[in-house]
């Protein structure tokens, strides 16, 4: 997919922004009385998930490897001043990003990462002792929710307990998983409903022996 061709007209779709809208929702509730400071979306194309979190952490680091969705994102982010936002290209699979967040947060970008084993490994060093990682993406499906995108060559959705147990030895804790949004898509004269599920999953914090 062309991410840099779709990034002008992204914000346009309203299917996404209600599930970013209801992700955030979920992630808002579950950490209702607890204060973050430093967040990082992974995967943040125009930002639309980012902007329900504008109000919750006091820092925000935004990441993508798209250009053409980070030069709308900077653009809606100096129209807003948002001035605790900071926009980041890079690409988790091919260079290490040396700093640490109490919770990073990822929407409909997973399926999209090949190594599954590297990103996590990333992410648990990048958190904060615990720290929150958040991720919302497709349940397991046959394949048909990229049959219009040739050459795609992720994962069609995820088994909870496959992703669960990968999660776990990297270090993480599961501590929420459910349901929270269908997405419809029509194929033609069909129309296809995708569950997306919501994984919330916390680096233990240290305590040593003794």
């Amino acid at each position: 997919m062309n991410f840099d061709e779709k990034a002008k007209d992204w914000d346009k779709d309203p299917q996404k922004v209600k599930r970013a809208g209801a992700f955030a929702r979920e992630i808002n509730t579950f950490l209702s009385g607890r204060k973050l400071n430093d967040a990082f979306e992974f995967g943040s194309g125009t930002g639309l998930l980012s902007f329900f979190f504008s109000d919750t952490f006091e820092r925000i680091t935004l990441a993508d490897t798209s250009d053409g969705m980070m030069n709308v994102l900077k653009e809606k982010i100096r129209e807003n001043h948002l001035d605790h936002f900071r926009t980041l290209t890079i690409n988790l699979e091919k260079e290490d990003l040396n700093e640490k967040f109490d919770i990073i947060y990822t929407l409909m970008t997973l399926h999209h990462i090949e190594d599954l084993d590297l990103i996590f490994h990333r992410f648990n060093t990048m958190l904060t002792e615990g720290g929150f990682l958040c991720i919302g993406d497709l349940e397991k499906e046959d394949g048909s929710f990229h049959a219009q995108m040739p050459g795609f060559n992720g994962h069609n959705g995820f088994e909870r307990d496959k992703l669960e147990r990968l999660l776990k030895l990297h270090g993480f804790s599961i501590l929420e998983y459910k349901d929270f949004y269908t997405l419809e898509k029509t194929d033609g004269p069909e129309k296809k409903s995708f569950p997306l599920f919501l994984l919330i999953a916390q680096k233990p914090e240290y305590h040593p022996h003794g």
